[in-house]
């Protein structure tokens, strides 16, 4: 019962990056240029000053990220380099961990923090949490204590 929901979820998240990446392409198949609009989380507030409230320019709560801005074309673009191996990952059921995923690609994500940005947008884009992309913790290594007596025995 447990594998039907599992599977599920990863249909639903599937289909949510088939619906993004569509939306993405149909845009650039009507002359424009995609744009993504995401919730912004409180601690991400960009005012110096603390100031988040809604202004004019943009929707209450969200950044909006396009290709008319270098920087933000890149961060675009890493986030669906990010998004074809999580897609890849959920039809093939693996799981791989932030670090796993920056080094998939190394030259082209320049640092993992790239990497954990996209996947927060991603995460934040698709309203699910990085479990639902199979994207794990990394895992602790392992502490090994001995005894001064095993030690000298090997």
């Amino acid at each position: 019962m447990a594998g039907r929901a599992l599977r599920s979820e990863s249909g639903d998240v599937l289909a949510k990056i088939r619906g993004f990446v569509r939306l993405m392409l149909e845009g650039l198949r009507n002359g424009r240029l995609p744009s993504v609009a995401l919730d912004r989380f409180k601690t991400y507030c960009s005012d110096p000053y603390g100031d988040c409230s809604c202004s004019s320019d943009l929707p209450c709560g969200k950044d909006i990220v396009s290709l008319e801005s270098k920087s933000h074309a890149y961060r675009i673009d890493i986030m669906l380099r990010v998004l074809l191996i999580i897609q890849q990952l959920l039809q093939e059921n693996k799981h791989a961990s932030k670090r796993d995923i920056y080094y998939m690609e190394p030259s082209v994500f320049q640092d993992q923090g790239n990497v954990d940005r996209a996947i927060n947008d991603i995460c934040i884009l698709l309203e699910c949490s990085r479990h639902h992309l199979n994207v794990v913790p990394m895992g602790k290594g392992y502490v090994l204590s001995f005894s001064l007596d095993e030690i000298m025995r090997i």
